[in-house]
C-alpha cells in the first residue's frame, strides 16, 4: 500500500463539506500548516475541528475560521483568536468547550474504542450540565463521550514511508492520540524516509494508524505572543 502523496492538496481530494476533522498542535505549535492552508483553497465548508486551539486570528486554524469554512468548534482554549470571540458571541459559530485533559481523554478514548468513561472533572460545574453523573469511591463524576473524526491530520518531524511518525517535543501534545481517532489519518512531515531508517524505539505513532503522508517545505512555525529582550550592549 502506498502511503506517500506528493502534497496537502492532493492528500485530502475527498475532503467533503460537512466534515470532522481532529487537528493536532499546541497553540501554534506542531500546526499541520499545509493541510490548513489546503483545506483553505479547497473551499470545504460546514467544518467541525476538534484540536484544542483555534489557532490566532490570522494563524493556524484561525484562517479557516476567517473564511467562515468552520460551523463547530471542540474545544478546550480559545484565546488569542479575536475573530473566534467576534463569530462565537454573535451565535454565528458553535462551541463545545471541554477541560484539557478532558478533551485529551475523550480523543483518545475515541483512538481506543471505548465510547465513553467517567472523570471527576467538571463535576459540579457547567461542564456537567445535561450529562450522566455517578459517584465512584466518594467522588462525583461526569461521563464523557469519545471524539473520533472522519479525518485527522497531524503535523511530524519525521515519518517513513510506512506512516510511521516521530514528533519533537511541544509539538508532541495532542497529535499521537489524534492520528488514533481519524478514520483517514494524513500527516505532513519535515522529513520523509525509507522504512527501516527511524528507530523503532523512536516511533511515536506507528503506521498502522497513519493512511496518507507527505513531505512538507517551508513551515512558517508562527509564534502566539513573540517576546524577547534587547541585547546586551
Amino acid at each position: 500500500m502506498n502511503k506517500v502523496f506528493a502534497n496537502a492538496t492532493e492528500a485530502i481530494h475527498d475532503l467533503p463539506d460537512g466534515a470532522t476533522l481532529l487537528v493536532s498542535g499546541f497553540g501554534l505549535s506542531g500546526n499541520p500548516e499545509h493541510l490548513i492552508r489546503a483545506v483553505h483553497e479547497r473551499g470545504t465548508r460546514d467544518l467541525t475541528i476538534i484540536s484544542n486551539n483555534c489557532g490566532t486570528t490570522n494563524d493556524g486554524l484561525g484562517v479557516l475560521l476567517q473564511a467562515r469554512q468552520v460551523r463547530k468548534m471542540v474545544s478546550s482554549y480559545v484565546g488569542e483568536n479575536k475573530e473566534f470571540e467576534r463569530q462565537f458571541l454573535a451565535g454565528e459559530l458553535e462551541v463545545e468547550l471541554n477541560p484539557q485533559g478532558t478533551l485529551a481523554e475523550r480523543i483518545r478514548a475515541g483512538g481506543a474504542g471505548i465510547p465513553a468513561f467517567f472523570t471527576p472533572t467538571g463535576a459540579g460545574t457547567q461542564v456537567a450540565e445535561g450529562k450522566e453523573q455517578r459517584e465512584f469511591n466518594g467522588k462525583m463524576c461526569v461521563l464523557e463521550t469519545a471524539l473520533n473524526g472522519d479525518f485527522a491530520f497531524v503535523k511530524a518531524w519525521k515519518g517513513d514511508r510506512h506512516g510511521n511518525l516521530v514528533y519533537r517535543k511541544t509539538a508532541q501534545a495532542f497529535a499521537p492520540m489524534i492520528a488514533t481517532a481519524g478514520k483517514v489519518t494524513i500527516a505532513e512531515v519535515e522529513l520523509l524516509v525509507e522504512p527501516g531508517e527511524i528507530d523503532p524505539d523512536h516511533v511515536h505513532t506507528p503506521g498502522i494508524y497513519v493512511q496518507r503522508i507527505f513531505q512538507g517545505h517551508e513551515w512558517r512555525k508562527p509564534i502566539e505572543q513573540r517576546t524577547t529582550r534587547k541585547r546586551p550592549t
